[in-house]
Parts: C-alpha cells; sequence; structure tokens
C-alpha cells in the first residue's frame, strides 16, 4: 500500500481555529527575538566591553534555560493561561528593572543579577503554539511535520524583524529603546494569546498514585540526544549575534548589523518554507544527521569573511543549512513524548537554543575583545562540531515511542519504533 502524499501548507493552515493562535502567538513571541540584541547593545553603549554585554546576554539566556522547563510543566499541569498571565507581568518588569539599572551605570553584579529574572520570565510562547498544534492535528498526524516546518519559518521570520527592529531602535532612538519596546510587545502580545482559551490544549491529568508518568519529558533518552544537537543550534545563534555586532562596528557601520543578521535569519526561513514542502523518503534521524553535518561545514569558513557583502553572503548559507535540522528536531520529539509533556519538551529544546546562545554569546564576547570579530565566528563552528560528534554517538536513543508510552514509564508492551 503506498504511502499518501503529505499534506502542504494549504491544509495546514486550513485546520479549525488555527488563526486563532497563529495571529496572536506571531505578536508574543516577536519580543524573543529582539531580547539578547537589545541586551547587548544596551549594555555595550554603558559599560563599554563586549564581554560584559555578551555575558549579560548569557545569564539571561542561562535563566530562561533552566527555568523554561519548569514553566513548561506547569503549563502541561495547570494550563497556559494561568501559567502566562502572571508570566508576562513579571518578564516586563525584570526588564524595565534591568534598564534603570544598565542606564544608571550599576556595577556588573548588579546588571547580572537583574538579568536572572528577566530571562527566567521569559514567555515560552513558541512551545505554546507548538503544542497548540499538536492538540489540533491529533487527528491529522501527517501534518505535524508541515507544522514543525511552518513554526521554524515563523520563529525566522521574528528573528528577521527583531534583530532589525531593535537595532534601529537602539542606534536611531535610544541605546534602551530595543529593550523597552520587547517589555512592551512581551505584554500586549502575551495578553492578546492567553485570550484565546479555546484552541488551548487541554490539560492532561494523570492518574493517581501514577508517579512514573509525572517523570520530566527528559527522561525520554531522545529528548536529552536533541537536546544536545539544540545546544549546537543556539551557539550558531549566540555567536552570530555577537561577531556580527563587533564586525559591523569594526567596519564602522554598526547599522547594518541588522541587515546581516535579518539575512541569516532569512536563510533560515527560506530553507524552512522549503523543507516542510518536501515529502521525504528517508526517516527523520537520518535527515537529522545528515543536515546537522551541513551545518557545521556551512560555518567553517566564517571567521575568513572580511567584508560585508562576503558575511552576508555566508550567513545566508548558514541560516539556509540551521532550520532541516531544527525542524527535523521538533518533528522527533512529539513523537519522543506523550501529550501531557509535550510543552515542557518543546521547552527543553528552547532552553537548550538558548543554553547553547548564552554560552556562545559569552565565549564570543570574550573572543571578540580580545582578538576581533573574526575569533569570535570561530564559535558557531566549535559548538556545532561538538554537537554533532555527540549526537552521532546518541543517534541510537532517536526512536519513536508508541501511544503506550510515556516517559519515565511504559504503560503498553509494544517496542519502540525505529526513525530511519
Amino acid at each position: 500500500m503506498s504511502e499518501p502524499r503529505k499534506p502542504g501548507y494549504r491544509q495546514l493552515l486550513a485546520t479549525s481555529g488555527a488563526w486563532t493562535f497563529l495571529l496572536p502567538g506571531f505578536a508574543a513571541r516577536q519580543p524573543f527575538a529582539m531580547l539578547t540584541i537589545s541586551l547587548v547593545l544596551l549594555v555595550k553603549h554603558t559599560t563599554g566591553s563586549y564581554a560584559t554585554a555578551g555575558a549579560a546576554a548569557a545569564v539571561t539566556g542561562v535563566a530562561m534555560a533552566l527555568c523554561a522547563p519548569r514553566a513548561g510543566r506547569l503549563v502541561d499541569r495547570f494550563g497556559q493561561r494561568p501559567v502566562l498571565l502572571p508570566g508576562i507581568a513579571l518578564h516586563a518588569t525584570a526588564v524595565c528593572g534591568l534598564i534603570a539599572l544598565a542606564l544608571a551605570h550599576a556595577p556588573v553584579w548588579a546588571l547580572l543579577a537583574a538579568a536572572v529574572p528577566a530571562g527566567a520570565t521569559v514567555p515560552q510562547i513558541g512551545p505554546m503554539v507548538r503544542s497548540r498544534w499538536a492538540a489540533a492535528l491529533d487527528h491529522s498526524p501527517a501534518l505535524l511535520g508541515t507544522a514543525a516546518a511552518f513554526e521554524s519559518v515563523t520563529d525566522e521570520f521574528t528573528f528577521v524583524i527583531g534583530p532589525v527592529l531593535a537595532t534601529a531602535l537602539c542606534t536611531g532612538v535610544h541605546p534602551a529603546a530595543g529593550l523597552a519596546a520587547e517589555a512592551a510587545l512581551t505584554v500586549v502580545g502575551g495578553s492578546l494569546f492567553a485570550a484565546q482559551r479555546k484552541s488551548a490544549p487541554k490539560v492532561q491529568h494523570a492518574p493517581a498514585g501514577a508517579g512514573a508518568r509525572q517523570a520530566s519529558a527528559l527522561s525520554a533518552p531522545g529528548v536529552r540526544a536533541l537536546a544536545v544537537a539544540f545546544l549546537g543550534i543556539g551557539s550558531v545563534f549566540g555567536g552570530m549575534q555577537v561577531s556580527m555586532a563587533a564586525f559591523s562596528q569594526e567596519i564602522g557601520d554598526p547599522g547594518i548589523n541588522g541587515v546581516l543578521y535579518g539575512i541569516f535569519a532569512a536563510g533560515n526561513m527560506l530553507a524552512g518554507v522549503v523543507y516542510g514542502a518536501i515529502t521525504w523518503r528517508r526517516g527523520p534521524r537520518t535527515r537529522l544527521l545528515a543536515a546537522y553535518g551541513g551545518l557545521a561545514v556551512a560555518c567553517a569558513p566564517l571567521w575568513l569573511m572580511h567584508t560585508a557583502p562576503l558575511l552576508g553572503g555566508l550567513g545566508m548559507v548558514v541560516g539556509l543549512c540551521i532550520a532541516p535540522p531544527l525542524i527535523t528536531g521538533y518533528t522527533l520529539v512529539e513523537s519522543l513524548v506523550p501529550a501531557g509533556a509535550r510543552t515542557e519538551a518543546f521547552t527543553w529544546m528552547t532552553g537548550s537554543v538558548a543554553l547553547g546562545q548564552a554560552a556562545a554569546v559569552t565565549i564570543a564576547g570574550l573572543l571578540t575583545d580580545r582578538a576581533g570579530s573574526h575569533a569570535g565566528f570561530v564559535v558557531p563552528l566549535a559548538g556545532t562540531a561538538i554537537a554533532l560528534v555527540v549526537l552521532l554517538g546518541l543517534r541510537g536513543r532517536l526512536v519513536s515511542r508508541p501511544r503506550g508510552v510515556v516517559a519515565g514509564g511504559v504503560i503498553g508492551h509494544r517496542p519502540p519504533v525505529a526513525v530511519d
């Protein structure tokens, strides 16, 4: 029996209730694309150091990476709205406090301390939208891969707009304008998204005494393997952000930073559109490993670029190579955990990207201060190469669990399903 043709974007967007969460979800996730670059530009302006700016951004990323999965578990347990509404208020307050400290030229330790709550309270809109897709497509599993591609495109579209908008506000209005806009958009967009109650996934209540069934999504071996892969992807985002900003300063055209990063993100978005429209014959595990190898190779010559056109062109290529492993990873996650752990699993992926980005921002900032932007561009290569080696070693864990198997405990007796 031949496999049915994979449905496309038209069928996906015709899903009942999809637009009720897509539009407010896009508005609500926009601040996430502005946070890191806005923080780097503000702290660099007030301290004069990329290392300090990178450290502040790194603390924010680490705090988000550590707290996002816990927020995801709360969402799976209590629902999206009860967790999101307090979260957006706390985040806006934390960001405003960080702005005040930076403009007051507070000591570095105070900036780093204030960066903790700013990162810890970042609303996890992307995972929440992905959970809504998973719930809406429960009876149309063939569309899950298309939904993952669509979400990757949406994420990258925000990273086309966000950095350009943040850079324009920070360089053309006021160094703190990017973070101020991030806080305002968080409140407005998050509130609009939380108001869409009908499309929110239902809370999955575990039976009494089923402690194993409530284990963390990270207890699934495949989720841990993908978390490592996403750490490497985060190193690309973080290394590119800091190094491109430093490169723009070095050539005397700081305003081009947003354009260069936008080109990089546009490549990711374009690849996501194409990737989601293709019917693949090979399994997701094989595609993930091949695509990840391509990403590492694309990052290799970044440190050699010495003009903006060359960097923009190679940045586009690197962006094209990010979407395939990112989309495939998110597709695999949905098959590795039960419905009651989806949001947490997605937040582990988002948190891993943020953690990798935080580490890359810190290391790239130090290298850039000491040896210039070319040294900072070594970070994406190192991050993806290390993650690729680990991913190859853990590839046997990327197996899809049948519906009866849950993270932390087995209900059914069927063996895991290979994904090649």
